[in-house]
């Protein structure tokens, strides 16, 4: 063509750049369009922008753009939506914006749609709703998506579900992309109804068939807490990809079913996928909160061999150091806070709370103090974490001189967190008028927590008066809790009001109040087992009654003394 001079053609010229772009040869579109400047007209220029920005060089496009308008060639409807896909900020967007009414090309539908997309990339939701709302015509179903999506970014979830319903009553057929982006709307307002009527609207339709609807799905139930609906669309999905394990992975871990996330990873791993760092997010918590340390161990170790263990860096070293601080190996947690290059204040709360939760308050509190030698300011949860461990340890004057130092020394507030901390360190102390006094002038009324605290500390240390303020202020705030009736039982028991304690059985009849059966489990090499109490659903029963008729036996020669009221409840 070059020889037989047909690049004289404009028409030739634009086959060429079209050609050249799309086969991602952008030097070879550029160069043709360097060898034809004496046709050089907007059909030559359209392509040329078209195929640089079609390849991801919007800074280039908008150049040819610059030139095109400066070499005096007007352009037309089909160089704007290109252009304005170029904009890198928002000057250059609003001066197209501008040249769209002298061109009388502002009602235009793809240049329109062009424009809103370009305002929600620069987070101008009102000025793209401005331009949706201009459209004369808007048949356009991604003009509806963007739109949706957008409110969706923004956080506003009851705007997108009305663009949603606005959509359907216009008789505009919604695809897959806008059942996704109302999914993401009701999944972050969780809105189970709606996302409900939803998914009826897409097994209608048949998008319930495409993964990314299923995937939307699972992670809306998920985040609406309804854990059954999300097992059931993941069990039936044909094809599964990543997101679809780690969305019902995250989904379990959300909802507390730590054993099912667990495994959940070990079918991921069966069916070949291999577990990423989203997965370990969800993987890691499930370990703690089950004191699993052989799989979080076995996870440690799939993400060293695998390169993990690096990836995220601070992120995923405080993951890994909270699971083994929760599990109780602090020697394995104090190792990774070690290696960890780069610490921020979480990296030091971990430490500072994994310390104190297993009785090393000496440690604890030295990691606090090094924290702030190292210029890191604590956080209301470093607080927490120490106070924590001045109660578990039985460090009452450092606790209250902590308090004291948290708002003149280091600008944190004191929260009902850090009272129910100092109110508890008391308790166990058996200071409880000291406790009962601080809660009588603290500057936060206290809660149904720091009130069932306060209960315990008087079960523990036999006080009956002050149990029963606590009591009646505790089953004030929850009802419902069995827990509240079963502390208040022992104390009774203990002191030999047997008719309060017959009152407070016939006030759970009342209302309705069941105590839940006490659980606890262990980890073995194939999983967690539970048991509750009275369990006998296991082959091992016999043994396991055996064991612990021989463990009570040991505590009594101990001389502990094994409180049974509980049991009447």
């Amino acid at each position: 063509m070059i020889v037989s001079g047909h690049l004289s053609s404009p028409l030739a010229a634009t086959s060429l750049i079209n050609m050249y772009s799309k086969c991602s040869s952008i030097s070879d579109a550029i160069s043709v369009f360097n060898s034809s400047t004496d046709v050089h007209n907007v059909f030559v220029y359209n392509s040329i922008i078209a195929g640089l920005a079609s390849n991801d060089l919007p800074l280039e496009a908008f150049e040819f753009y610059l030139k095109m308008r400066s070499l005096g060639v007007d352009p037309d409807k089909f160089t704007f939506p290109c252009a304005i896909k170029a904009c890198s900020d928002v000057a250059e967007l609003r001066n197209i914006h501008g040249l769209l009414f002298k061109f009388e090309l502002n009602f235009d539908l793809f240049i329109g749609s062009a424009m809103v997309h370009c305002y929600l990339k620069f987070e101008l939701m009102g000025d793209a709703l401005q331009v949706f709302e201009r459209l004369p015509v808007k048949d356009d179903i991604v003009l509806w998506n963007a739109m949706i999506n957008g409110y969706v970014q923004i956080g506003e979830f009851v705007k997108a579900l009305a663009i949603f319903r606005r959509m359907v009553e216009t008789g505009l057929m919604p695809n897959r992309f806008s059942v996704t982006g109302v999914l993401s709307a009701l999944a972050l307002a969780a809105e189970v109804y709606n996302g409900r009527i939803v998914h009826a609207f897409s097994i209608k339709m048949g998008f319930d068939m495409g993964i990314e609807v299923l995937n939307a799905l699972i992670d809306m139930y998920g985040k609406c807490r309804q854990l059954e609906y999300a097992l059931v669309v993941f069990k039936n999905m044909i094809e599964k990809d990543m997101y679809s394990w780690n969305s019902i992975i995250s989904v379990h871990e959300q909802c507390g079913d730590h054993d099912g996330t667990l495994r959940l990873l070990k079918g991921m791993l069966s069916s070949g996928f291999r577990p990423d760092m989203v997965t370990f997010t969800a993987a890691l918590p499930a370990c703690s909160h089950l004191s699993a340390l052989m799989r979080g161990k076995e996870i440690h170790g799939y993400m060293i061999v695998n390169g993990l263990d690096k990836f995220g860096s601070t992120y995923t070293a405080n993951a890994i150091m909270d699971m083994y601080a929760k599990c109780g190996s602090m020697k394995e947690a104090r190792m990774v806070f070690d290696e960890t290059r780069i610490k921020d204040v979480a990296s030091w709360n971990i430490m500072v709370m994994g310390y104190g939760m297993h009785g090393f308050g000496d440690e604890a509190l030295n990691m606090f103090s090094h924290m702030c030698e190292g210029g890191l300011k604590p956080d209301a949860v470093s607080f927490v974490g120490v106070l924590a461990a001045c109660s578990h340890a039985g460090f009452l004057s450092r606790g209250q001189e902590i308090l004291a130092e948290m708002q003149p020394r280091y600008g944190v507030t004191p929260d009902i967190e850090h009272y129910a901390c100092v109110i508890d360190m008391l308790g166990r102390a058996g200071k409880l008028d000291e406790a009962f006094e601080l809660m009588s002038r603290m500057p936060i009324e206290p809660n149904q927590v720091v009130w069932r605290s306060f209960l315990a500390a008087c079960q523990l240390h036999g006080n009956a008066d002050l149990a029963g303020v606590a009591a009646e202020r505790v089953l004030e705030l929850e009802p419902d809790h069995c827990g509240s009736y079963v502390l208040m039982s022992n104390v009774f028991g203990a002191a030999g009001r047997y008719a309060e304690v017959a009152e407070l059985r016939h006030m759970m009849r009342q209302k309705h109040v069941k105590k839940s059966p006490g659980c606890s489990w262990i980890e073995l090499r194939d999983g967690m087992r539970a048991f509750l109490n009275g369990d006998r659903r296991y082959p091992e029963e016999q043994s396991v009654y055996d064991e612990l008729d021989s463990l009570t036996a040991c505590l009594r020669e101990h001389g502990c003394m094994i409180d049974v009221v509980e049991s009447s409840l």
